[in-house]
């Protein structure tokens, strides 16, 4: 296999950039400015994730949550089980994810989500022992898994073309946003002297499927979901609506409802067995879902599980005990995760996909090597405790600080988890959902999406469980592994990563398809009539005559290169 780059400078067609030319694209204005509005609604669907990891983070450093919880940071089997079981009911309701985002609409299954995790919600905030707070858990993993599947699919469906990949970068990025929100809520609990001071937090986690469950009448469906149940009506009016701004004579609704239900047809065609067995037999769907399992296990273990749950006990490894001080660098971590996620995702289309990966990848190794040395030297300074402080804490050490502690590789440590967070939010939280969405055929769209996030809880379940029992067997010599682990995903990532941005802009979904299959994807057949067209609209047919043209010419171009 060549160089994964050479494949994406070929390019594919880009006949959608003379459609675009002169447009006013700006991601405020006008008709794509309201888009954008609702999108925004779809993309706060992964919250959810990122509150609950800052959640139970701060939750594992509040005194009254141990206490009510009998210190389940002690028995570090249980302490897996209690972050684990929200992935583990993500897993149980993956396999019915993909049915629901197909056959109910990428809306209805977001409405399912909702109403699930509302309810979850609010049983978390009101348990009254492990039992009930396992459970309601668990239920909250289990919503999660439809609107994983079908909100970032609808943010891509719906997107204006040159914003698709920016918004569906931002989808994951979004996750930073619910861990700020559950960092900060749990900042401010801690002083509360009763169970009010984890309840609150508990029941904060329900809000983004709140607010969700009353905007998803506003939310439109996807036009490509539309077309694929026979609703061409629907989905032009869409694109009417929202790409052209009302204007029913736009060559541009047309040229977008040409190429999605062209692609729709031929991937009928080719998969009309099963999509489950094009999806593990074609050939280009094996590279494809040999990418997306490999970024997939890349986005949870990389080093990052370590401070998305157990951060309260990587920092008591370095003598910082302090409930106000845990809390604190919880809630200014999430804050620096969040600007570099977004920094990553809206420059997608600047520095390509490939890029970013590498530059995540690697620099993330060094930075956890680095972390992983300060973490040895302190380890290796701190013996003596205070027999005062270990009488106190009935021989826990760790709330105790070494007198002899070397504090100045502490403060390394916490500095180096700072730079590795922001190398994995640059690529890791933007990309995982929007790469794997944008490189996957609208026929197996669902289901692919279904396999990264199955992939994502399986690691997740792994990470959450395993986690404390190494750091409690082991220590910082746990470290070592996520050490070596980084170096294979840079290699990896530089071998097999592929870019699918276009040499001219964004593409298409539909045309990104090519860097997999070749251009014969794209061979141009009679074009469908469009519902509610003008049949003596000559202005719209040489247009698209036009563009037909110019896609042969760029066709021929990408064999030849070839």
């Amino acid at each position: 296999m060549g160089v994964p780059g050479a494949v994406s400078s070929a390019g594919v067609s880009s006949s959608i950039q003379s459609l675009l030319a002169e447009r006013d694209t700006r991601w405020y204005r006008g008709h794509i400015g309201k888009l954008n509005g609702i999108i925004f609604f779809v993309l706060i669907m992964s919250m959810t994730n990122g509150y609950d990891g800052s959640m139970m983070n701060g939750l594992t450093a509040l005194d009254n949550w141990r206490t009510f919880f009998k210190n389940p940071q002690n028995k570090p089997t249980l302490f897996g089980v209690y972050n684990a079981i929200q992935s583990i009911g993500t897993i149980c309701g993956l396999p019915f994810a993909p049915y629901a985002s197909d056959y109910l609409g990428r809306r209805g299954a977001i409405f399912l989500a909702c109403t699930i995790m509302i309810i979850a919600s609010g049983l978390q905030a009101g348990a009254q022992n492990v039992a009930m707070f396992i459970a309601s858990r668990f239920l909250i993993g289990f919503g999660v898994s439809f609107g994983n599947i079908s909100a970032p699919v609808l943010v891509s469906e719906l997107a204006y073309p040159t914003h698709r990949g920016p918004l569906t970068s931002l989808y994951n990025s979004m996750w930073f946003l619910g861990s700020i929100v559950a960092a900060w809520t749990t900042f401010g609990t801690f002083r509360i002297q009763s169970t009010w001071s984890w309840r609150i937090p508990s029941a904060i986690q329900g809000l983004p499927s709140v607010i969700q469950f009353g905007m998803i009448y506003f939310i439109p469906e996807s036009p490509r979901w539309l077309i694929a149940h026979g609703k061409d009506e629907a989905a032009i009016a869409f694109l009417r609506k929202y790409h052209c701004g009302g204007d029913e004579n736009d060559p541009l609704a047309l040229f977008e409802y040409e190429e999605i239900k062209r692609n729709i047809e031929h991937e009928k065609e080719a998969s009309a067995q099963s999509s489950w067995k094009a999806l593990f037999t074609e050939k280009a769907n094996l590279r494809r879902i040999r990418i997306i399992i490999a970024i997939s296990f890349f986005s949870q273990w990389s080093g990052n599980g370590l401070v998305s749950y157990y951060l309260a006990v990587v920092l008591e490894g370095i003598g910082i005990t302090s409930q106000n001080h845990k809390t604190l660098i919880n809630g200014v971590l999430q804050i620096w995760n969040w600007f570099w996620a977004i920094l990553g995702a809206l420059n997608v289309e600047r520095v390509g996909r490939r890029f970013l990966f590498l530059a995540s990848t690697g620099g993330m190794c060094i930075c956890f090597c680095l972390w992983t040395a300060c973490s040895a030297v302190y380890a290796k300074s701190s013996h003596d405790f205070d027999p005062a402080c270990v009488a106190k804490n009935k021989g826990d050490t760790s709330k105790c600080v070494a007198k002899d502690a070397n504090r100045q590789a502490g403060h390394a440590v916490v500095a180096f988890i700072f730079l590795f967070n922001a190398f994995y939010a640059v690529a890791m939280s933007p990309l995982v959902v929007s790469y794997c969405v944008e490189i996957l055929p609208f026929r197996v769209r669902s289901k692919g999406v279904m396999v990264k996030s199955m992939t994502i809880s399986a690691a997740l379940v792994f990470n959450q469980y395993v986690n404390p029992i190494a750091l409690a067997k082991i220590h910082w010599k746990y470290y070592i592994v996520f050490c070596a682990f980084l170096a294979f995903e840079f290699v990896y990532c530089f071998f097999f990563v592929m870019e699918t941005r276009g040499p001219n802009g964004p593409l298409p979904l539909e045309e990104i398809a090519a860097i997999f299959e070749g251009p014969a994807h794209f061979g141009f057949q009679k074009r469908p009539e469009m519902p509610g067209a003008r049949a003596d609209d000559e202005a719209v047919d040489a247009d698209a005559d036009s563009i037909r043209k110019e896609k042969e010419n760029t066709d021929a171009e990408f064999i030849e290169r070839k």
